[in-house]
């Protein structure tokens, strides 16, 4: 096959990936028809890309496509060949990639299950211990399922999961240029974050006036969330210490779950007491709170009431006090100021509090016009780097790439 016309791509992308023979799973999802478009990327980045396709899957899109798209023929079923041999036994590929991967699928990674080419194919590659990255994609309930919760739990350390997105009700895979970016630093960039142990807190604050009222602030820990999903897909080892934010933390992180800005603080100091690589402080935690809440509900017939506020303390001053040699990141909010006081601000913090990066970025006027993007500055000691306004999602990824280049680079990785 190696004189296919779709040959013609391998390695006009760029050759991170040349002499790569990747594996791809396609199970029976309706995101099955992104495959082709991973498959294409995968080989402008020099890979050879052989398809193995499920029943349901090319119910869904005929085989020929994605021999089209590989100029490999696709594994539909298992012969006299062997094909499960010739493409999973040890050193017969460099990667394994489950893209889409259903629940069906994971469950039967999970129990040693090979009634199907991509099942056989699985525990094949499994056996042989060469990598495998799975994709997960069906419906949130499904993902919620207990049994899917058990099989994630099991696979967890074994194989590398992307971490899906939550859209409308359901857990949605990661789109093919996430997982390219994924293969590449794999493949291409020294001391990735596979293993890497990271403390991460998450969310906005309560803090109680009374039983029923609180201070809070407008925070939903989109942003601390997704890039807790960015990070655990490149690898990381992620514990989320996670406020009453409206986005659904990770499954692929140990969350820890708190309310107040002194419970946050407490479960940071609990999870200290074990070693972490970097410390990643992105809550909107209040800088505030009630000096003597009341233990009932005030009647809300009074004509006023003064609440006295005193100044909580800071958790980002207490990380390195613990544990000196973390990486430690912190992220600096203001409005509508210049970007030369932001980033001035930024090292004003770093300074005070021994930080190795702060993500700074304007909530001001801008920002409220459309939440749903963000503008944010890297700032480290000696530079600075924008990202230009962007989805949330590319800001996850754009802050999760600068923070893992620069802890690998402070460990001379």
């Amino acid at each position: 096959m190696r004189d296919h016309p779709s040959l013609d791509i391998v390695g006009s992308g760029g050759s991170g990936l040349a002499g790569r023979r990747i594996v791809l799973c396609v199970s029976g999802s309706v995101a099955a028809y992104k495959a082709i478009e991973l498959a294409r990327l995968l080989m402008r980045h020099g890979a050879d890309v052989t398809c193995v396709a499920s029943r349901a899957a090319t119910g869904l899109i005929r085989p020929s496509y994605f021999k089209w798209a590989t100029g490999n023929d696709v594994v539909t079923k298992l012969t006299g060949d062997l094909e499960h041999i010739k493409l999973a036994d040890y050193k017969r590929s460099d990667l394994i990639v489950v893209y889409p991967c259903t629940a069906n699928t994971l469950g039967k990674l999970a129990h040693g299950i090979d009634d199907t080419p991509i099942s056989t194919v699985l525990s094949v590659g499994f056996g042989s211990k060469i990598p495998i990255i799975i994709s997960l994609a069906m419906h949130q309930a499904m993902y919620e399922n207990p049994a899917v919760a058990r099989n994630i739990g099991f696979l967890r350390d074994r194989v590398i999961f992307m971490a899906p997105q939550f859209v409308e009700g359901k857990a949605k895979a990661a789109e093919p240029e996430q997982v390219l970016d994924f293969v590449l630093k794999k493949f291409g960039v020294p001391g990735l974050l596979r293993g890497r142990r990271v403390l991460m807190t998450a969310g906005p604050t309560l803090e109680y006036i009374d039983p029923v009222r609180v201070i809070t602030n407008r925070s939903s820990g989109r942003t601390g969330v997704l890039l807790a999903r960015e990070l655990a897909s490149r690898g990381a080892k992620v514990t989320l210490i996670y406020g009453p934010g409206s986005e659904q933390p990770p499954r692929e992180a140990s969350v820890v779950r708190v309310e107040t800005g002194r419970e946050m603080l407490e479960a940071v100091r609990r999870e200290l007491r074990r070693k972490f690589d970097i410390v990643i402080l992105a809550a909107a935690v209040s800088d505030y709170s009630v000096e003597t809440p009341s233990r009932k509900k005030i009647k809300s017939n009074a004509r006023e009431i003064t609440v006295r506020l005193r100044r909580a303390p800071k958790i980002i001053d207490e990380i390195k006090r613990v544990q000196k040699g973390v990486f430690l990141v912190g992220f600096k909010a203001e409005t509508d100021v210049p970007v030369r006081q932001l980033v001035a601000l930024s090292r004003r913090k770093m300074a005070e509090s021994g930080a190795d990066l702060i993500v700074a970025n304007d909530i001001g006027a801008r920002y409220k016009k459309n939440p749903g993007q963000n503008s944010v500055f890297l700032v480290d000691a000696t530079s600075q780097a924008a990202s230009g306004r962007k989805d949330k999602e590319k800001i996850a990824r754009f802050i999760a790439e600068g923070i893992a280049r620069r802890f690998l680079n402070a460990a001379g990785s």
